[in-house]
């Protein structure tokens, strides 16, 4: 590069540009670099342009060397150009995969290659490992020279070791010990049982987000002083982990004082607006309790049509009482408009997919209550792992941009999954499903399922905007074989198609309707008895030398008048009634649905109720004609953060119409297993049932649970309350008390067998068979585990049977699993 002195003394001679050359280049073209320079042919000679254009040219950073003389009355630019990367490699990395330091890294192929480059991609990466603990990591940049002056940028990387936390210590807590405070914050001791956490080791970030954690604790129980003075973390003398002490001033302990609201809005009145503060004078404190009113008088404010409301706290702390009066100011704010609704994250859904779940739209009045509904829709669509909306005034203070941030996660699965149930033994499933096809919305599934009680086959597919429109629309076609012999003494196929349509009401209220054409096999499962010449009942069981009861065989026989008959044999003089089941049989059905949802979160609420309702019509053609309807009421209240009350209702009637005179027992309700907890699959309800009695004391010596037959009308209150198990939040382990309380039954006439009274052979025992169809009420009550496992779903019921009848099949432990691989 020519000194910026000598060219002034050249440029000061007389004479205009001629021509301007440019040497050295290889891929970059010449009149791209002329484009960058401040003069032309023709233009005089100046050495002030020349220097800036010198500097423009550097700025590129696609040159490693420049050097402008002049050559007469040409101009001569001389480069040396950086080189293009090629490729971007890394090896040695296996803490982080390559997906991860390629997002965090500039460099990439055609790039150009600057050192400076280099090393704030290297800073970068090296922050990374920070931030996952490996804090004695090291990243050497190599490079592997090519033709046409190309390169491969190598980073050869040497994780090291994890840094872990060897010890968490606070100083100063009187009122919460070292352990529970552990057990708040977010980063862990480095245990060997820790090796489901990914926060046990050290991150700067993590200890200042931990500060927050343990204000807002201190805080919420009243300390209003609370700080913390320091947190540092010192490396151990091996360099391998990290003490880690909080240094706190715990301050003494607040309660609410004075609670007011003060307002010269002429819709609100002040007392009650007071009524409806969640705070009151005389409770402890909590600083989110502030949070909670504000939201709250938001809210009230803008039922009354005031969209646009300022609350103020005004905040006043009596060191000497510990009381704190607090003065809720609520005035009209400014009048703020949305200028522009930002999509921001949604690598895979299509932008109108998450705008037509806005309530608002660019150009409305902003309203609060309209902006979280909206966010609770787009987290009810279930593409999303998070979902965060934003607000960010423009320069003038009257609009503002509203920013729906989400952070995708993935809708479409291939699974092959295996587990073990209790009461469905092993289970295989192969599902391919896609909830969000093409970003659209739209779903599929196909899925294919076998157990011990049950082989199925699925197709659906749904439309949530048919037509553009607030209407979704899906198909639907199966193929299941249900093996019920253990519990109701039927087998079952079912196949068919269906079609549904749905459509918003109001904005919580939805109403849809559906319809199916379903066929149906019921085959009632062979067992032997033994009758005499009159159909009158010999022997349903019979016991072998080690007093274990069988079935009959024709080896039992004892007499040429008697006959060995199936149970469902029409000589059979009591044959049982749901054997009028066994039949094939065309369903043609048709229903409705009424959904209300007003819960204050889609996933996991805290208050709000919601409401189903549904019925069908089996009979518009076909062979089957009953009427069927359900309805179902939950209320749900957050109690803490950990603790979590619901209370469900529900309750269901069918009935048979026209020809028909009784329903079908594939037909029927049945409770219990995971619908019941306490009870075993069909455990309670109507029931067969043998019971056999002491001919000489009267006393009853056994009973014999048979067949469930399911009841045509049930009624159930499940209560749950969700509870902390004190074990860290990252293993994924939830826990609930319940209590399930219900009864089933309601079954015709026809469907109730006569008593049938005789002498058991093998025993002598006067026995009696019968059919018990008493509805009376059935409840249990325990604790439900839930392991969201590396290994799949788990769950754990533990129940204890609170009232029962004694030929209910009860279950005092349940668990279920589906692991995928």
């Amino acid at each position: 590069m020519a000194p910026a002195a000598a060219f002034a003394q050249t440029a000061e001679q007389a004479g205009a540009i001629r021509s301007i050359l440019v040497e050295g280049n290889q891929r970059i073209e010449a009149r791209t670099i002329q484009s960058y320079l401040l003069f032309s042919p023709g233009d005089p000679f100046d050495s002030g342009k020349i220097d800036l254009s010198l500097k423009t040219l550097f700025a590129t950073g696609l040159f490693s060397d420049i050097a402008i003389d002049r050559s007469g009355d040409d101009v001569v630019v001389r480069v040396v150009e950086n080189p293009m990367v090629n490729r971007v490699i890394f090896e040695g990395n296996k803490a982080l995969k390559e997906d991860k330091l390629k997002e965090e890294i500039q460099l990439a192929p055609r790039s150009s290659l600057t050192s400076a480059r280099v090393m704030q991609d290297v800073n970068r990466m090296m922050e990374m490992y920070r931030r996952a603990g490996r804090f004695s990591a090291k990243i050497t940049p190599q490079y592997k020279p090519l033709p046409q002056n190309r390169v491969d940028v190598i980073f050869v990387i040497e994780e090291g070791p994890t840094t872990g936390v060897r010890s968490v210590s606070f100083l100063g807590n009187n009122v919460f010990s070292d352990a529970r405070l552990r057990s708040e914050i977010v980063t862990k001791q480095s245990r060997l049982w820790n090796f489901f956490s990914s926060n046990d080791n050290y991150d700067s970030s993590r200890l200042e987000y931990d500060r927050e954690v343990l204000r807002k604790l201190y805080q919420d129980n009243g300390y209003y002083d609370f700080r913390v003075i320091s947190a540092v973390a010192e490396m151990t003398p091996d360099e391998k982990d990290f003490f880690i002490t909080f240094s706190i001033e715990e301050g003494e302990q607040y309660s609410f004082g004075d609670i007011k609201v003060e307002t010269s809005l002429s819709k609100l009145d002040a007392g009650m607006l007071t009524n409806l503060t969640p705070v009151h004078s005389g409770q402890l404190y909590r600083g989110q309790a502030i949070e909670q009113t504000i939201d709250a008088l938001t809210y009230a404010a803008g039922v009354a049509g005031y969209a646009f409301v300022d609350i103020r706290p005004i905040v006043v702390a009596d060191p000497e009482t510990r009381k704190i009066d607090i003065t809720f100011v609520v005035d009209e704010g400014p009048r703020v408009y949305i200028n522009r609704i930002n999509i921001i994250g949604n690598t895979a859904t299509l932008d109108r997919v998450i705008r037509r779940e806005m309530r608002v739209s660019e150009g409305n009045a902003f309203n609060r209550v309209l902006i979280d509904r909206s966010r609770n829709r787009i987290r009810a669509l279930g593409f999303f792992k998070d979902v965060t909306i934003e607000e960010t005034p423009t320069a003038d203070g009257e609009r503002t941009d509203i920013n729906v941030k989400v952070e995708e996660q993935s809708t479409g699965e291939l699974a092959f999954s295996a587990g073990y149930s209790s009461s469905e033994n092993l289970q295989f499933d192969v599902s391919m499903t896609q909830a969000n096809l093409l970003g659209t919305g739209r779903s599929a599934s196909l899925r294919l399922a076998t157990s011990s009680l049950q082989q199925t086959a699925t197709l659906n597919f749904t439309e949530p905007r048919f037509l553009d429109r607030s209407l979704s629309a899906g198909i639907q076609s199966w193929l299941t074989r249900s093996d019920y012999t253990d519990y109701s003494s039927y087998e079952a196929v079912s196949y068919g198609i269906g079609a549904s349509m749905g459509f918003p009401l109001t904005d919580r209220t939805q109403l849809g309707l559906r319809y199916r054409l379903q066929y149906d096999n019921v085959d009632y499962a062979d067992r032997n008895i033994i009758i005499d010449r009159d159909g009158n009942l010999v022997a349903s069981s019979v016991r072998d030398a080690d007093g274990v009861a069988r079935a009959p065989q024709a080896s039992d026989i004892t007499s040429n008048d008697q006959l060995l008959v199936d149970v469902c044999d029409v000589r059979y003089l009591f044959r049982d009634s749901t054997c009028s089941s066994e039949a094939d049989a065309l369903s043609s059905v048709v229903g409705y649905y009424l959904n209300w949802d007003g819960r204050n979160d889609p996933i996991e609420p805290t208050r709000g109720m919601e409401f189903q309702f549904s019925q069908e019509v089996a009979g518009l053609g076909g062979d089957v004609q009953t009427f069927k309807s359900e309805a179902s009421a939950a209320t749900y209240y957050g109690l803490t953060k950990s603790l979590r009350a619901s209370l469900r209702l529900s309750a269901g009637f069918i009935e048979p119409w026209g020809d028909d005179n009784t329903v079908r027992i594939n037909n029927r309700f049945f409770r219990g297993g995971s619908s019941f907890r306490g009870f075993d699959v069909a455990g309670l309800g109507p029931r067969q049932v043998v019971r056999m009695y002491d001919p000489d004391t009267g006393e009853e010596v056994s009973l014999t649970r048979g067949s469930a037959l399911g009841g045509n009308a049930y009624y159930q209150a499940t209560a749950e309350l969700t509870v902390p198990n004190f074990l860290p939040e990252e293993y994924g382990i939830k826990s609930a008390l319940f209590i399930d309380a219900g009864g089933l039954g309601s079954l015709y006439d026809q469907d109730v067998t006569d008593p049938v009274e005789y002498t058991d052979s093998s025993t002598g025992y006067d026995a009696i068979q019968y059919t018990e169809t008493d509805p009376s009420l059935r409840a249990s009550a325990g604790i439900s585990f839930m392991w969201d496992s590396p290994f799949g779903p788990l769950r754990f019921d533990f129940a204890h049977i609170l009232k029962s009848e004694d030929y209910d099949r009860t279950q005092s432990f349940r668990f279920s699993t589906s692991t995928r691989f």
